[in-house]
């Protein structure tokens, strides 16, 4: 048998995963949210995404997808050729259109300081859904390498990681989250690592029942029969077969870790201001909740369908990855 005979062939997983209308819409959504996110700067800003000077044709906004450093205002100054879809930019203050409601200008309304709430949203995105992967990605790589060195190996190594694993699951996931914020300052890299090193859990139980049930199949017997190294054997052979049911945790992962987000950032030790988030936005509609209603709605709106959306897709992934389907 070769190697990846033992996995999941993705041709057949993709063709069960579009039966469900309702899981390709939710894919379909968590990519334009993805889209949004990457290229926020592009979509919201208040700089124009093509200016006329008198050297030549510029791209303020693209510089900001970029990460550039502008400099003042004034010098990109010039004609307008093209505007941002939504011309505001998140930190944008203007106190004369504090919480104000949707209107034409400012179509999800204004926060407390003035600025415009969708631009707010659209920045935010980026925060929820760079936390949401790397948390995941730090979960996946943790929980993969962990899992497969006690599935491989048995034993002591075995031992020692089913009771790491026990150890931290004894703990309530949101508090040990909020204690290692607590103990650091608040960020966003703050957050990804103590969502990462907390959630690793599951994927590693995964991997280690996968490694244990394909490390007695024919690849892997040939593999030593040829004198391959037990890391070539884990990581080149066993590893990639193992990973169909850590995909769809990571999936579940990233989910948990948007909403945690979300709710650190709620209870004021989430990502610091004025970084937009939606968690941030949420904790600010507390204050004016009677009659602020959009700053309710559209945050609250946005992390449920998007938490939902990642979801539903890894719901229908672990049922196309399921064999008897």
């Amino acid at each position: 048998m070769k190697p990846h005979e033992a996995g999941a062939p993705w041709r057949e997983v993709w063709r069960r995963f579009r039966r469900s209308t309702i899981a390709i819409v939710a894919l379909i959504y968590g990519c334009m949210v993805a889209l949004c996110a990457i290229f926020a700067p592009i979509i919201a800003n208040s700089k124009p995404l093509i200016l006329r000077t008198p050297q030549g044709l510029r791209f303020p906004a693209v510089h900001d997808l970029a990460g550039e450093a502008q400099g003042a205002e004034e010098q990109w100054e010039g004609k307008v050729v093209l505007r941002a879809l939504v011309a505001h930019s998140p930190n944008e203050l203007d106190l004369m259109r504090r919480l104000q409601p949707p209107s034409s200008q400012h179509r999800f309304g204004t926060d407390d300081v003035g600025r415009d709430v969708l631009t707010r949203l659209i920045h935010g995105a980026r925060v929820s859904l760079t936390v949401g992967f790397l948390a995941a990605a730090i979960a996946l790589l943790v929980g993969a390498v962990l899992g497969a060195i006690a599935g491989f190996y048995g034993g002591a190594l075995d031992w020692i990681v089913s009771r790491v694993i026990e150890i931290v699951l004894c703990f309530p996931f949101l508090f040990l989250v909020v204690a290692i914020v607590g103990l650091f300052r608040p960020s966003m890299y703050t957050i990804v690592i103590a969502l990462g090193i907390t959630t690793w859990t599951d994927t590693a139980r995964y991997v280690r029942g996968e490694i244990l049930r394909i490390r007695e199949l024919e690849f892997a017997h040939a593999a030593r029969a040829i004198g391959a190294r037990d890391v070539r054997i884990i990581f080149r052979h066993l590893l990639p077969n193992a990973l169909a049911p850590a995909l769809v945790s990571a999936n579940f992962s990233m989910a948990a870790a948007i909403l945690t987000e979300s709710s650190l950032s709620f209870l004021g030790i989430g990502v610091p201001l004025p970084a937009p988030s939606w968690g941030g936005i949420l904790s600010l509609a507390e204050q004016y909740i009677d009659y602020a209603w959009w700053l309710v709605l559209f945050p609250g709106v946005a992390i449920f369908t998007t938490v939902a959306a990642f979801n539903v897709v890894g719901d229908r992934l672990r049922e196309a990855l399921d064999p008897r389907g």
